[in-house]
């Protein structure tokens, strides 16, 4: 593959950044890379590890002559940053983000961007529960989806290099406008990590329980909770402060889901009991059909974990 941008720079340098550089590496599609970190831990991290050919100390420093800026940073920090790098970038260049939530981050970033610049928003739709600038691997995109989100206008060229910059990665790549996404995003991954946070919230105020028999003889379900559950809590605390009218939709739905089945169990109506278990099983088989996940014990994920 022929290389896409001549200089990329990464701002924050966490899973997504570092999985970005090396699938980018591996696959020749950046030359310079450029990187930077809020915390001087990380930052000497990938210095120490060449996770970037330069790591500097500031985000106005590492986008200098960037052709394609990634903003990695949580949700609530990326109106910060775009008021940081933006009289730094040069003309034509794209800055582009992997946040969990969209409008949002279209109306902080998108006002302290020059005129010149093109802002395409996308979410890669792969994670692990593990963080940091070692956390990162090439395969980390491939066969999984990301969702470049456009508002307005958008240059065509601008737009088709970063798809293909992406799908060179491994990714699916598929366009989304940016209330739909939220919607989406709220059902197939906000919501179940809110629940899934619940539930193990729930285990943790029964210390009578969690002490020792929750850990012992946690089944595959409660495992799955406690995986989610383990994902960057400032990350999932940006992302509902800044999709609450989602949020508060889907949890809606959720509540009335809920005591559906709470009615169905207090009266034993096993048939209706049966016919959602039916169907909603229906959609683990269409993930694993669609080829998201597998029927593997520990669903594909091996020791890295897959959490979105």
């Amino acid at each position: 593959m022929s290389q896409i941008y001549d200089r990329v720079a990464y701002i924050g340098l966490g899973l997504i950044a570092s999985s970005m550089i090396h699938a980018g590496r591996r696959a020749g599609l950046q030359g310079d890379i450029a990187g930077t970190a809020r915390s001087a831990e990380t930052r000497a991290i990938a210095r120490e590890d060449g996770l970037c050919d330069i790591v500097t100390d500031t985000a106005a420093e590492a986008v200098k002559d960037a052709d394609l800026i990634v903003l990695c940073v949580p949700v609530g920090a990326m109106g910060h940053v775009a008021q940081e790098i933006g009289p730094h970038l040069k003309p034509g260049a794209t800055v582009t983000d992997v946040g969990s939530v969209k409008r949002a981050v279209i109306e902080a970033v998108k006002p302290h961007l020059p005129e010149g610049v093109h802002f395409i928003p996308a979410h890669p739709l792969a994670g692990t529960e593990h963080s940091g600038p070692r956390s990162g691997f090439a395969e980390l995109f491939e066969n999984r989806y990301t969702l470049i989100v456009p508002d307005g206008e958008t240059d065509p060229a601008a737009l088709s290099k970063l798809e293909r910059f992406w799908a060179a990665m491994g990714a699916n790549v598929e366009i989304m406008d940016p209330e739909h996404h939220d919607l989406t995003l709220m059902v197939t991954s906000h919501a179940p990590h809110l629940i899934a946070y619940t539930m193990v919230g729930v285990a943790d105020d029964l210390r009578r329980v969690t002490d020792s028999e929750v850990i012992k003889y946690s089944a595959a379900g409660f495992r799955d909770f406690t995986r989610i559950a383990a994902s960057d809590p400032t990350m999932w605390r940006d992302v509902f402060l800044n999709n609450k009218d989602a949020t508060m939709e889907i949890l809606g739905r959720f509540i009335e889901e809920l005591m559906s089945l709470q009615r169905a169990i207090r009266t034993s109506d096993g048939d209706h009991l049966h016919a959602y278990f039916t169907r909603t099983r229906a959609i683990r088989r269409g993930i694993i059909e669609a080829g998201q996940d597998t029927d593997a014990p520990d669903f594909g994920r091996g020791a890295k974990g897959a959490v979105e």
